[in-house]
């Protein structure tokens, strides 16, 4: 069984922190800033389409949960939403912090775990994860909370690595995915280790039907997912529903 308590996955990504934005991109061949944008314009289209019909601004409050180096929090920030990142690796998001400010991006960071946000019941409008809730410790809790800040018609999105289905493509991804990228992985960031987790991490995690009703369970309503590039990733898409008075 993977160790997944906060101290070994902090210190694994605090490790890694230095090369990992360039690592993502070369070992997915630049795919995770397509699938990034997938959910971007998927959050906020259905971020507008509430607003309009609330006579609302366009300053939704957005929680990116398991942040990283921020990739998807500057790309929603960007779309002019109000956004908070939190991680718990404080190596992570300093390198979050120093982008946003090369990029003149305003967004909020927390070290925080999502099993305890510190943040009150319906916070966010929106909560988003990418490539992170695989690491969670104790995952149902962690949903239930991610369910409590979120407020009442909010929208929930994630995107998680999978196996393909098919399965001359899935023996091929996962021959690439089980020795090939933690070869070169383990080569530029200096800890191979990280980049074994990460394949052992994919395949123990709950994928399609089995974690929607996951999210079902926790009290979303409309789950759904997009298979994207054949199974290799999933946008997972939830909704909280409104709150009877």
């Amino acid at each position: 069984m993977l160790s997944k308590n906060r101290e070994s996955i902090s210190g694994m990504f605090d490790d890694i922190a230095p090369k990992y934005d360039f690592l993502n991109h070369f070992l997915s061949f630049g795919m995770d800033i397509l699938w990034r944008r997938r959910l971007v314009r998927r959050l906020d289209k259905k971020l507008r389409l509430r607003a309009g019909k609330d006579h609302g601004d366009n300053k939704a409050a957005i929680l990116d949960v398991a942040c990283g180096t921020g990739d998807l929090t500057i790309a929603l920030a960007r779309k002019g939403w109000s956004l908070t990142g939190v991680d718990v690796s404080e190596g992570m998001v300093e390198k979050a912090r120093q982008k946003c400010v090369e990029k003149g991006v305003e967004a909020s960071f927390e070290i925080a775990s999502a099993d305890s946000l510190p943040y009150d019941d319906g916070a966010f409008s929106a909560v988003a994860i990418s490539f992170g809730i695989r690491n969670f410790d104790r995952r149902s809790e962690c949903i239930d909370e991610i369910f409590r800040v979120t407020a009442p018609s909010g929208e929930l999105m994630i995107l998680e690595f999978a196996v393909p289905r098919c399965k001359v493509w899935r023996a091929i991804y996962l021959f690439y995915f089980k020795h090939i990228l933690p070869l070169i992985g383990g080569m530029i960031s200096g800890n191979r280790g990280a980049y074994r987790y990460l394949y052992e991490s994919v395949m123990q995690f709950p994928r399609y039907e089995e974690f929607c009703k996951e999210l079902t369970d926790a009290g979303y309503k409309n789950v759904s997912y997009e298979s994207l590039m054949c199974g290799v990733a999933l946008l997972y898409k939830a909704h909280k529903p409104k709150m009877r008075s």
